[in-house]
């Protein structure tokens, strides 16, 4: 079936079509129906699905015959997200995809002046994708009214409704009608949160289940063990093998970002780096860097896996391994996406071999392991560009933080 044979209005459909979107993937296909039947809904699809237009496209059909552009008085559709760049990627979803239509859309959230998003909401919103902290201060303040809100979204379900958020969640719907359409929606999910998210709603919520792998066929995901120390010259291998490809790289901590971002000019390697410690004006313009291939190389924390579509990421690296399980599922998902193929590589030392063990339950299979033998590590490890240098502070830079250890946080069992 193509987007042209479904029901919606004609505005909608052109904007589809000048997109690229010509045919539903399996879980838009899944969710648009039940949608504009008005159904909650609880759906789970791999990363890289179209998730995010799976709820854009009926909401906006939704709402247009509802709105009258002339007299706003409120919200009508809340989506919630964990993080700034999901909010300001999602509402360029729903603002290309509501073009010349009666929806408008705005993304609030902190670590901004809030003056502007104060003025852009006197002038009347329909759609607010907002993250929890902003959204209860304009609340409180009195600047968003929620009493025409008529669908609540939290995208990223899981992460929202984990305990960090499910009190800000409860809180909101406090202020929310109590007849209204509740949409979840995420790529992993366990069953406390399944139970959370039933307690949340009064309709039966529909589920839809991703396959039993919650990672993408299009991505080939290995792993090689490779001690902390020599982590950068495999880095700097794949870099230099692979010159115009973009690769995302993932490490645990803020520090590190820097450190590795070091070890990579050292030999000559450009790199940009995104953490929760950057100033918002600045994680935008390390991202649109990144995006737009002026520079091939990005390095993050966590932050940045969490539903980020960048495009043609092709190689994504567990440079460490994450803590929680669940976060390996959402890092690989920066590649492959959509119809495209892509690779995985975790370097995994000695003391995170229990993490691995946890990802390997978690996604319910073995991750490959890239047998390398020791001419083949030694290769790589000589293969390096670093000359001259200060030993002693390369390995101050390298060393994980004081006192910290590597074990497997408790976490989410899969389902």
């Amino acid at each position: 079936m193509h987007f042209s044979e479904y029901h919606f209005i004609d505005e909608l459909k052109n904007n589809l079509e000048k997109s690229g979107f010509r045919k539903p993937t399996d879980i838009q296909y899944k969710c648009i129906p039940n949608i504009l039947r008005g159904e909650d809904l609880l759906a789970i699809a791999q990363t890289g699905t179209g998730k995010t237009a799976a709820f854009a496209i009926p909401v906006i059909h939704i709402l247009h015959s509802k709105i009258n552009p002339k007299r706003r008085n409120g919200i009508r559709c809340v989506v919630m997200v964990p993080t700034r760049e999901l909010a300001l990627q999602i509402n360029d979803v729903f603002t290309k995809f509501s073009k010349n239509t009666r929806v408008t859309s705005m993304s609030v959230f902190g670590g901004v002046e809030q003056d502007p998003q104060i003025a852009k909401l006197a002038k009347g919103v329909d759609i607010l994708i907002t993250t929890p902290g902003r959204l209860f201060d304009l609340v409180s303040q009195g600047y968003i009214l929620l009493q025409q809100t008529e669908i609540l979204i939290l995208d990223e379900a899981d992460h929202m409704l984990d305990k960090g958020f499910i009190k800000d969640i409860r809180d909101l719907i406090r202020f929310l009608p109590k007849k209204r359409q509740t949409l979840f929606f995420s790529a992993t999910i366990d069953e406390e949160i399944k139970d959370l998210a039933y307690s949340l709603v009064k309709n039966p919520i529909r589920i839809q289940i991703s396959p039993k792998d919650p990672v993408s066929k299009n991505v080939n995901h290995s792993v090689v063990f490779v001690s902390m120390d020599d982590k950068r010259f495999f880095l700097e291998r794949l870099v230099q093998e692979n010159p115009d490809s973009k690769i995302l790289v993932f490490v645990r901590t803020k520090v590190r970002c820097e450190r590795v971002q070091a070890a990579m000019l050292r030999v000559g390697i450009e790199s940009v780096y995104m953490h929760g410690g950057k100033e918002q004006k600045d994680r935008i313009d390390t991202l649109n860097q990144f995006r737009s291939g002026k520079v091939k190389m990005l390095i993050a924390t966590d932050v940045s896996a969490r539903g980020i579509d960048i495009p043609d990421v092709a190689y994504v690296v567990n440079y460490d391994l994450p803590e929680h399980p669940e976060n390996y599922v959402h890092r690989v998902g920066r590649t492959g996406r959509g119809k495209n193929k892509g690779f995985a590589y975790s370097f995994c030392d000695e003391s995170e071999k229990k993490l691995l063990t946890a990802i390997e339950d978690y996604i319910g299979k073995n991750v490959q392991v890239l047998e390398l033998g020791n001419e083949g590590y030694k290769e790589i490890r000589d293969f390096t560009s670093e000359t001259e240098m200060d030993i002693s502070k390369i390995i101050e830079q390298l060393e994980p933080e004081p006192n910290k250890r590597y074990g497997v946080k408790k976490s989410k069992k899969k389902k």
